[in-house]
């Protein structure tokens, strides 16, 4: 599969699904006149508006390296899924909230009802089949750990965010339908309201930890401790590698791995011995690696006290 073709496929599957609800959702609100379907169709306009960014970004990436830029452009998907979090922020978050407090300042009776039920249960359909995709082109990345780990840790920015997207918005439909049912139930438009404040704070939460993991990305994460572990096992499993004195790793996006590493080697090795070490030390590094695209490995003549001053 192509680079990033696990997250396009979650994207446009994503982006298909918030299309159709979010004109489903601005119908059902200019019919009942519910602030927490109007929340709602906002949340769907801000999340059709975040995969459109996201496959923008996806697209910037690709672009060839050129002087300016000489390790490429593969962190534009960085950049976007930062943007993605601020729009959740700002446009879902932040409206929803205002949209709360005045619904439960000004109350206003829910009309046709009916229609505003059908439209939550399409909606939960749709968003539910947008969750499993991304689910499911996930797996692949997350392997054994759970799902909070993999959103916390993982490289791929866009995949964390369509999920955290489709997870609250089957969750604010949820508080939606709540919302709703008790202003129909008990006749008390304020219970609306707060089903609203409730949608503006879980896509607040969502936004913040968004922005904080990809803000992390944008600045530079290095490789996992297990992908360190193994790339250093890579460089010394050669015998003429003695030690990896030091090693820097950072992401230049979410497939672009640039390793750069000081090793000692066994003293007395030629020149073209140790060119040849190197050269195969790298090619198990990437052989281990699929995302080390970029390596430079710094030779030095081994000695005791190498072992000393790491230790």
């Amino acid at each position: 599969m192509a680079k990033g073709g696990e997250s396009k496929i979650a994207i446009l599957a994503a982006l298909a699904a918030n299309t159709g609800i979010m004109i489903a959702k601005f119908i059902g609100a200019f019919i009942t006149g519910s602030s927490s379907m109007l929340a709602e169709a906002v949340h769907s306009v801000a999340d059709t508006g975040n995969e459109a960014l996201l496959l923008v970004g996806q697209n910037r990436a690709e672009q060839p390296a050129d002087p300016s830029h000489p390790f490429g452009y593969a962190r534009n998907r960085y950049f976007f899924s930062f943007v993605v979090a601020l729009v959740l922020f700002t446009i879902g978050s932040l409206f929803a909230i205002n949209e709360a407090i005045h619904k439960i300042i000004n109350p206003e009776e829910i009309e046709s009802p009916a229609v505003a039920f059908v439209i939550l249960g399409v909606s939960f359909l749709l968003e539910g089949s947008s969750f499993l995709t991304a689910r499911k082109q996930s797996k692949p990345l997350k392997g054994h750990r759970s799902w909070w780990y993999f959103i916390r840790h993982t490289r791929n920015p866009e995949l964390p965010v369509v999920l955290l997207e489709d997870a609250g918005a089957l969750v604010g439909l949820v508080f939606a339908f709540f919302g709703v049912g008790l202003s129909v139930t008990t006749g008390d438009g304020r219970w609306d309201g707060v089903g609203t404040l409730l949608i503006g704070l879980l896509l607040g939460f969502n936004a913040i930890v968004l922005i904080i993991e990809t803000k992390s990305l944008l600045i530079g994460e290095g490789a996992t401790p297990a992908e360190l572990l193994a790339i250093k096992e890579a460089i010394t499993y050669d015998e003429r590698i003695r030690l990896v004195v030091r090693i820097q790793t950072e992401y230049l996006g979410p497939e672009t791995l640039l390793v750069t590493a000081r090793v000692a080697v066994e003293p007395g090795l030629e020149a073209a011995a140790i060119g040849t070490a190197l050269d195969e030390a790298e090619a198990r590094i990437r052989a281990g690696n699929k995302n080390a695209c970029t390596i430079y490995l710094q030779p030095v003549a081994f000695s005791p006290d190498m072992i000393r001053a790491i230790a």
